[in-house]
């Protein structure tokens, strides 16, 4: 894109600590509720089972395109300040991340992977870390504070050599962002294949993210041949099975130029609107998360507050299984036992250590016993008495096997899932519902929050 764009200086650092908006605040916020080290949901979650993932504070914009297509500099303009490198040549060969922060900084690749860990896994890419660098500049124009702008390298046909796989980085890094804007140029290479390969790739999954920009329009020369080249690239798109949409809308934008006048209708306000309606969905976005996700843990502090319950009563119900069996399995060798005493005491010892009463009581319900075992051969007595030490182990067993009961949670474990309970439910759900309201109230008014 051609054009200047307006040079400023890090003295605008000072606004960093200035006003915030009510989107960074929340987005701010939420993440906070997330990453808290003593009491954030993250920890909450991974105590119940749970797999979180914080929300980020910034959306995350990807520009591509061929070579020269104006994506650096439409960053500049956006951002009011000149961070990225613009020319003829290839300049951006490698991924470029601009994004604001408290003073003006260059990071390297490495850096870059440690400022931006979720996007670690393009080291996976050979040569990809080499070519990766990060801009940050104080600038708070338009809604800079919550974009981190992705520039991706020139895409060119022909024998141009990249250092790594360029399609496959650009691919995955399609993923991960909420807004691709794809920039054709109107100079001879708005049909780069590469780019319209890459484009239907990513719109197989990400179809609802991409938006289709002719840069540079104002050096398209008239009217007539910026629609002759929009027709162009419009007709080569719906070649493509996969883009073939109904309703296809490209605007033509380019950088103003004070300098340069220009008839051409320039619509690069829309891209800050593009920019700005993916900025307040992934507020809402996130906002709903928040609850669904306290909802989750709340799920999960629940279901394992009632299974300790159902082990509890489970381990009771074994404990007297266990003491039944135990008894049963002592009480037939002791009543083994009392049988041979009895039998070889005499009557005077029983009524001395009985009494009169007690030992006619005792031969009158023995007598049966007694009768019943006498009437059996010495064999079968045996076998008898084997039999019944043979049950009276197995009982035994049986009762060790009732006694081995599921671990539960300890009085203090039950009191701490219960207190991150409530925590979920009163404070995070509150502050979430507040946040909500702070939200909403941008854009009703306070009579209709009612």
């Amino acid at each position: 894109m051609s054009g200047k764009t307006k040079s400023r200086s890090g003295a605008n650092a000072e606004s960093i600590t200035g006003t915030v908006s009510c989107d960074e605040r929340i987005l701010r916020d939420c993440h906070q509720i997330y990453t808290d080290a003593d009491s954030g949901l993250i920890a909450i979650a991974q105590s119940v089972g749970v797999t979180l993932l914080p929300p980020r504070k910034k959306i995350t914009v990807m520009l591509m395109g061929n070579h020269s297509a104006g994506k650096s500099s439409f960053i500049n303009w956006y951002v009011e300040e000149h961070i990225q490198r613009t020319g003829v040549a290839i300049e951006t060969q490698g991924f470029s991340f601009v994004t604001s922060g408290r003073k003006r900084e260059s990071l390297t690749g490495n850096a870059t992977l440690h400022l931006y860990p979720h996007f670690k896994t393009l080291q996976k890419f050979q040569g990809v870390s080499e070519y990766l660098s990060t801009e940050i500049c104080t600038s708070r124009q338009k809604r800079f504070s919550l974009v981190t702008f992705v520039d991706t390298p020139g895409l060119v046909d022909g024998d141009m050599k990249y250092p790594f796989d360029v399609d496959q980085a650009i691919l995955w890094l399609g993923e991960l962002c909420d807004l691709i804007l794809v920039f054709f140029d109107p100079m001879g290479q708005a049909l780069c294949k590469r780019t319209l390969n890459i484009v239907e790739r990513l719109n197989e999954k990400q179809g609802d993210r991409l938006r289709f920009y002719l840069s540079k329009a104002d050096e398209a020369g008239g009217e007539s041949d910026r629609q002759r080249v929009m027709m162009q690239i419009v007709q080569e798109l719906c070649k493509r099975p996969g883009l073939n949409k109904c309703g296809f809308d490209m605007p033509t934008i380019y950088i103003p130029n004070p300098n340069k006048p220009s008839r051409c209708v320039n619509q690069i306000d829309e891209v800050c609107r593009t920019v700005e309606k993916t900025i307040n969905q992934t507020v809402q976005n996130t906002l709903n998360a928040l609850e669904k996700d306290c909802e989750l843990i709340s799920e999960a502090i629940t279901d394992k507050l009632s299974n300790d319950r159902q082990c509890t009563v489970a381990n009771r119900r074994a404990r007297c299984k266990g003491c039944v069996m135990g008894m049963l399995g002592f009480t037939v060798p002791l009543l083994l036992l009392a049988l041979l005493v009895l039998g070889s005491l005499s009557r005077e010892m029983l009524e001395l250590a009985l009494g009169k009463n007690g030992t006619e009581t005792l031969s009158l319900y023995l007598s049966p016993v007694e009768k019943m075992i006498n009437s059996l051969s010495v064999d079968v007595q045996l076998y008898g008495c084997g039999a019944l030490v043979l049950l009276s182990f197995i009982l035994l067993i049986l009762a060790r096997f009732c006694f081995r009961t599921n671990p539960t949670l300890s009085g203090r474990q039950k009191r701490h899932l219960q207190e991150k309970l409530e925590y979920v439910q009163e404070v995070v759900k509150t502050k979430k519902k507040k946040l909500y309201e702070e939200y909403l109230r941008q854009s009703v008014g306070e009579h209709d929050m009612d």
